[in-house]
């Protein structure tokens, strides 16, 4: 009894067991509390996303006035809501939603315990990777204590939505941060304030909104303005770009790691070996620079050398935190699929080579030309009976649009794809770039179909000349606008009512 009795108290436990009171909101916003108290467990702005016990935050949006679905999240469970004008709810009433929503975001990030750390990451490609990669270090070296944003909610409504949701009893919170303008990275960061940021690369992502890489480099380099003093700056070492970020992040950071592949990284990759199960062993090295001079020995479960590569700035990371490289380690060997982002599935396929089985590699969430040539040198590198891709158009790259879509045409080539679906408009380039090798004497091989949506693809991909086979690999990968998750569910719900019990879906 004495034992339990003298149970060490530890800075957490002066936090309540609830997300947030209604008196804390109203608190946090300058609102007023009416139609009766309540606490929240979580928090949503979507009222398709309300769970039971949470904050459902009315936004006026350009589409849609969220107050128009209080009812709705109040039916799916909601506890209370954030709003501009009175409802027959618990309420939190405020003169602007969006504004309350920064200032509860703000007073979260103020209230979690000073020895708490953050990490903001963000890039042109992988970001969402290196955030649940750091999510599942962290949270298995701190017992459950950390927090991240979820999917890919980036944006300045998504950052501040997921500071809301950060528990106060909170020791590690890591946020992904996106842009597509100038300036959008700068304020973000400022509400996040982290101790340690993170830029994965650098690549022509939203180009069409900037004049060059140089200029979205140095809007990347905005997550810089908002480290906390003492911070860390990690930054891509094998980055044409990697000056431009590091004189930024020298003007905010205490301390500047690079992470790559050249001599000159700090965290420097010195081995990637394939691992039998389609991962990666890793070896890198942390030079003196870092403070803790060492190699280190891993498996990284996602292949691809892109992985191997992000594993170092999760690494510097964690390191830079004060967490546990041995746990990340042990993370990154058991870090699952992510849905949409090279998560991996066994669908039904018949003939081929009858295994009764193909390989769908998900990418359909995300496409720019970096992670495209890193994607499908990675189909490349699958063993497979035939290699088969479906491209969705790459969106936002203004008027060089054409030439990044044409010049995935030697990837493809240099993967061995032997069939290739390019889905949208501006593949129109990529159909033309493929119809001249195919009339060349380098590539006669290829084949390829172009079609305008989505819709289309999934036709073709459901006839018999172009089902996935057995013992095919088939990657999908485009921009989220393409829709090209309608065919990844299709496929992976392929034989589920076959009669024969041959069905071969789930992930690998």
């Amino acid at each position: 009894m004495s034992a339990i009795l003298d149970w060490p108290i530890e800075a957490s436990d002066r936090h309540g067991t609830a997300l947030w009171t209604a008196s804390e909101i109203a608190e946090a916003t300058g609102g007023s509390v009416a139609g009766g108290d309540f606490a929240v467990s979580g928090a949503a702005t979507d009222s398709r996303e309300v769970m039971d016990g949470d904050l459902f935050i009315a936004l006026l949006g350009e589409a849609a006035d969220g107050h128009r679905f209080v009812d709705g999240a109040f039916a799916k469970g909601a506890a209370g809501a954030l709003v501009d004008r009175a409802v027959a709810h618990p309420h939190v009433l405020v003169g602007d939603t969006t504004l309350a929503l920064d200032a509860l975001g703000r007073t979260a990030r103020a209230r979690i315990d000073a020895e708490a750390r953050v990490i903001g990451v963000t890039g042109s490609a992988g970001k969402t990777g290196v955030k649940e990669a750091l999510y599942a270090a962290l949270d298995r070296s701190s017992r459950g204590q950390a927090h991240r944003s979820v999917k890919s909610y980036n944006n300045h409504v998504g950052v501040p939505l997921s500071l809301v949701r950060m528990p106060a009893r909170t020791r590690f919170g890591i946020f992904e941060m996106g842009m597509n303008h100038a300036g959008e990275l700068a304020a973000l960061t400022r509400l996040v304030r982290p101790h340690v940021a993170v830029v994965t690369t650098i690549a022509p992502a939203h180009i069409g909104h900037f004049s060059g890489e140089a200029a979205i480099a140095e809007a990347k380099a905005e997550i810089f303005e908002g480290l906390e003093p003492g911070g860390t700056a990690i930054i891509p070492a094998d980055s044409p770009h990697v000056e431009v970020l590091a004189a930024a992040a020298g003007r905010h950071a205490a301390r500047v790691v690079r992470f790559g592949t050249g001599a000159d990284a700090d965290v420097r990759l010195i081995d990637a070996l394939p691992t039998a199960g389609g991962g990666t062993l890793v070896t890198t090295e942390f030079a003196a620079s870092t403070g803790m001079a060492r190699k280190l020995c891993y498996t990284v479960s996602q292949p691809g050398a892109h992985w191997a590569v992000n594993s170092l700035a999760v690494m510097a990371a964690v390191a830079a935190v004060g967490g546990d490289l041995g746990a990340a380690g042990l993370a990154l060997a058991e870090l699952p699929d992510l849905a949409g982002r090279g998560a991996r599935h066994r669908i039904f396929a018949e003939d081929g080579d009858g295994s009764g089985s193909a390989l769908l590699i998900d990418e359909s969430y995300n496409a720019n030309p970096a992670s495209m040539r890193a994607t499908i040198a990675q189909l490349g590198a699958t063993p497979a009976r035939r290699r088969l891709a479906v491209l969705g158009a790459m969106k936002e790259l203004g008027e060089a649009g054409e030439r990044y879509h044409a010049a995935l045409a030697e990837p493809l080539v240099a993967a061995g794809v032997a069939r290739v679906l390019l889905v949208g408009a501006e593949m129109a380039a990529l159909a033309d770039a493929l119809g001249k090798i195919e009339r060349s004497s380098l590539a006669a091989g290829i084949e390829f179909v172009h079609v305008p949506g989505a819709a289309a693809a999934a036709e073709i991909v459901a006839s018999p000349d172009w089902a996935p086979q057995g013992g095919d690999a088939i990657l999908i990968k485009g921009s989220n606008s393409v829709g090209l998750g309608v065919l990844v569910k299709a496929l992976t719900q392929r034989g589920a009512n076959t009669s024969d019990g041959r069905l071969a879906t789930g992930d690998v």
